[in-house]
């Protein structure tokens, strides 16, 4: 039997956290995972039913074991399922931090691509989440080949930049494309992108399709209602010591 409809499914959509060392440049924060407790504490705030990452949430795969094990407490802590899709920048290797035991064995995360090969289900909300992991460093389709629906709603993550119209010859254009076409076509609900340091919305009012922005320069999340009557609302909600809230367009 399904479970009796929800009054509404809380979602927060975040993306390039961009955690742990850097070595190639000096830090500019003294604690590399004050915007992850910041996103968390933001998502707890809106009773969030779920977080979604949309890619770079590490700055790369190699973190000191330290880094690792501080994010996966912070993640364990918060306690609702996290849906992550690896980026460009941490992407599926075999030496992929999410392989690493502190982050594979967390009960309360999801990584797209390694924990799931499609998406991932949960029926307690009906919805799922599918979304392409970067499997390497190399060129790839975030978007192609969307996964049928099977619940009543459905969020797309793609970690990519999106174009506008067609490609114009002899254009040098960016690696991982995403283009109008492919958000129309894939159907989701809401498509939670990530890549893009500013938060915005792309394509046209047909589709839901967000970019949430970096946190440390957006110093917003995405908070996505799924409303009881099937419309979806999206709102700018601040981190800790921001602005005032700013309704996204």
């Amino acid at each position: 039997m399904s479970p009796p409809p929800r009054d509404e499914v809380v979602v927060v959509h975040s993306s390039d956290l961009h955690l742990g060392v850097d070595y190639s440049i000096d830090q500019s924060r003294s604690d590399t995972l004050s915007v992850l407790r910041e996103v968390v504490e933001a998502a707890a705030a809106a009773r969030a039913d779920l977080m979604i990452l949309a890619g770079d949430t590490f700055e790369h795969n190699r973190q000191p074991s330290l880094v690792i094990d501080r994010a996966a407490g912070i993640m364990r802590d918060f306690g609702v399922p996290i849906v992550v899709l690896p980026g460009n920048h941490d992407p599926l290797t075999q030496d992929s931090v999410y392989r690493r035991p502190e982050l594979k064995t967390l009960s309360n995360l999801c990584v797209l691509g390694l924990s799931v090969d499609g998406a991932v289900i949960f029926p307690s909300l009906g919805l799922e989440v599918w979304g392409r992991a970067h499997l390497d460093y190399s060129d790839m389709a975030p978007l192609c080949k969307p996964a049928p629906r099977t619940l009543r709603w459905q969020i797309a993550a793609a970690h990519g930049h999106y174009i506008e119209g067609p490609e114009q010859p002899g254009r040098l254009l960016g690696s991982w494309l995403i283009r109008r076409e492919e958000l129309i076509a894939n159907g989701a609900d809401y498509v939670a992108l990530g890549h893009w340091n500013h938060a915005v919305r792309v394509g046209d009012h047909r589709i839901h399709a967000y970019y949430s922005g970096s946190p440390d320069y957006a110093r917003t999340v995405n908070v996505v209602r799924l409303k009881p009557d099937s419309t979806v609302e999206v709102a700018r909600t601040p981190l800790r010591a921001s602005p005032s809230p700013a309704g996204v367009e």
